[in-house]
């Protein structure tokens, strides 16, 4: 009896921990985090580019594509989008999402341009300029080479960029290194840059690079650079992004939006109410016929399919999951398949009742004669899972069946948990009780049962 009382306690204790993670839903009061919707539960856009690779060396496109997905980051942040989602998907697709977001064409094309980086220098007096931020106004930095005036971009670096320490300061060093052609470009700003200890800003479209603190990444140029040079006075998480970048814009690799859908916001709240309140009508329905085919047993599995609910939704929360509508579908096919797990022990039970077996040895037979039909059947569907998660990541519009991969996945792993521990700890809490001396709680057959 103490066994069940410490597992009961258990089992209170995590249930209180998941609803308090769970609720408020914007909100939970342990952590603080809220159900992260798809955008076709609260509107946005989603898209999927493809890189052209095909003048990238093979050991270099891993490294490449990292840097083209921080460039396509740095260009959707000015768009406003409070939590957009970039990724990789293959070997040269990233993947867009932008809850709550309308993009023009205009948007789309700049997010797909090639990666490339300018640098540039500040204006003095009423120049005209290209670009403001914290540090001043700016201007593209430029040269005449050959009678030709040329703009310094990550076009003209080498395929060496790379990060490097300071052995006195141990201070980390961005170390780059000009073509031939930009060695000519370089030289001939610095040149002017260098005595003043000018500041070289740099650029990717309309808005400069941010450090971690949120101030734009320029550095003082203090000597005459030529062929190579150093950027000192960055973090390394700094140094490793813009290493990236500078990478990443050093060739030509232009996105090609491949895929798009865009759902509107009005349709995604409504896709949310729908779905709410078939999953409460579902979850009230089953909890109806169980109880009231299974009787106290069928009590037993309600409550448990309380738990199991609130459990699910708090590893949601925790994990970061994407709830999508056919995420939510996976959710809900998870309810039936911890209904189904109950059911197979109950109907084991009932045989067990039927050979006049006491029900605390009913109990622990159902269980084990229905934990293998349960066990097969929840690997089964693991199996499917990480095939639909695989299938769903080679595929443009894969993120729904990724979704829905996911959420079952998880329900499933759950409902084992639930099924086997604590189902199994509630009802033999019931062993010994005067509950267990009326058959009538137990199952509607008129046989006699023994506690």
């Amino acid at each position: 009896m103490k066994k069940q009382l410490f597992g009961l306690i258990v089992i209170l204790i995590l249930f209180i921990l998941s609803a308090l993670v769970v609720l408020p839903i914007d909100k939970g009061v342990l952590l603080g985090k809220k159900v992260q919707l798809g955008l076709d539960l609260q509107g946005g856009v989603h898209l999927v580019y493809q890189a052209d690779l095909s003048g990238v060396a093979t050991s270099d496109q891993n490294s490449v594509m990292n840097g083209v997905i921080d460039v396509v980051n740095n260009r959707v942040n000015p768009l406003g989008v409070s939590e957009p989602n970039i990724s990789r998907q293959g070997a040269d697709r990233i993947v867009l999402e932008l809850p709550g977001a309308a993009l023009t064409d205009e948007q789309k094309q700049r997010i797909g341009s090639t990666a490339l980086l300018v640098f540039g220098v500040l204006t003095t007096g009423d120049e005209p300029y290209t670009w403001q931020n914290a540090l001043g106004k700016w201007k593209p930095a430029t040269a005449t080479i050959d009678g030709v005036e040329k703009t310094l971009d990550s076009s003209y670096f080498k395929d060496n960029t790379h990060l490097a320490t300071d052995p006195t300061t141990n201070q980390v060093l961005l170390v780059f290194e000009w073509n031939d052609e930009g060695a000519k470009i370089s030289e001939a700003i610095t040149s002017q840059l260098a005595p003043t200890h000018g500041r070289l800003g740099i650029f990717e479209g309309d808005t400069s690079l941010l450090g971690d603190d949120g101030v734009p990444i320029a550095p003082a140029v203090n000597q005459v650079i030529t062929n190579s040079g150093e950027i000192t006075g960055l973090s390394s998480n700094e140094a490793t992004l813009l290493s990236r970048q500078l990478n990443a814009g050093r060739l030509p690799v232009p996105l090609t939006l491949v895929y798009e859908n865009t759902v509107s916001s009005v349709l995604g709240a409504d896709f949310v109410h729908l779905a709410v309140l078939a999953g409460a009508i579902g979850i009230i329905l089953v909890m109806v016929f169980m109880t009231a085919f299974y009787r106290l047993p069928g009590v037993v599995s309600a409550l448990v399919l309380i738990f199991y609910s609130t459990l699910v939704l708090a590893i949601y929360k925790i994990l970061g999951v994407v709830l999508t509508l056919a995420g939510i579908g996976g959710f809900v096919l998870s309810l039936g398949m911890a209904v189904d797990a109950n059911v197979l022990i109950f109907e084991r039970l009932k045989d067990e009742l039927r050979g006049k077996r006491s029900v605390g040895a009913a109990i622990e037979a159902g269980f084990s004669r229905a934990w293998t039909a349960i066990w097969d059947s929840h690997v089964t569907t693991f199996i499917a899972c990480g095939i639909l998660y695989w299938v769903g990541s080679s595929i443009a519009a894969g993120g729904p069946v990724k979704g829905f991969a996911l959420t079952l996945a998880v329900g499933v792993a759950v409902n084992i948990f639930t099924a086997y521990l604590v189902t199994r700890t509630l009802l033999r809490s019931l062993i010994g009780s005067n509950l267990t001396k009326n058959q009538a709680l137990f199952t509607t057959e008129s046989r006699d049962v023994h506690a």
